[in-house]
């Protein structure tokens, strides 16, 4: 049974996609950054059982950095759709991911594999954080009849910070492949 909780964690991840992105869509913002955070839970959750108990499977290699990717393109997406954030950062976002996945499918059965690193995990707490701050402001915005141009770009910045992190991670696994490839290529 224990061996199923990841597995089945990163399964719920997929499942409150919708759910996050409905919430926004009716700006039920608490609703969707309660949703957002119980699914950031499951994935630090889902990942301690899975390496405290030994239970890394190939389906958990493979679909809890999907989860994580549909999860922060599909709320981006919606906030941009919105009008709260520019496209420009879903762009390089999916630019990103698109280039990682390009990767990984071309080291697919190379022996070659570059796990997630401390950028990469960085880059993906600040888009969390940026977006549960754009759906807090999007909440209290309406309600509040403060100025509250300091928070908003506090928040930009936070984007920034998480662009610029998502670029150099990009930039670090892609040569994190490559010195793979090369000392593989040499040890032949």
């Amino acid at each position: 049974m224990l061996k199923h909780i990841p597995n089945a964690l990163t399964i719920l991840r997929f499942l409150l996609i919708p759910i996050i992105i409905l919430a926004c869509a009716q700006n039920n913002y608490i609703v969707a950054i309660i949703f957002l955070s119980v699914s950031g839970l499951t994935d630090i959750l889902d990942g301690t059982i899975a390496r405290k108990f030994n239970l890394i499977s190939d389906f958990g290699k493979l679909m809890d950095p999907l989860a994580d990717k549909a999860t922060q393109i599909s709320l981006l997406t919606t906030l941009f759709v919105k009008g709260i954030i520019p496209i420009w950062i879903l762009v390089i976002v999916v630019l990103k991911e698109f280039c990682m996945v390009s990767g990984a499918s071309f080291l697919y059965g190379k022996e070659l594999v570059v796990s997630s690193k401390w950028y990469g995990k960085l880059a993906t707490v600040l888009f969390y954080v940026a977006m549960v701050v754009s759906l807090l402001l999007q909440q209290i915005e309406p309600v509040i009849e403060r100025d509250i141009t300091a928070i908003v770009k506090v928040n930009n910045i936070i984007y920034y910070l998480a662009v610029i992190t998502t670029i150099v991670s990009l930039i670090l696994y892609v040569k994190a492949f490559y010195v793979q490839g090369y000392l593989k290529k040499n040890n032949e």
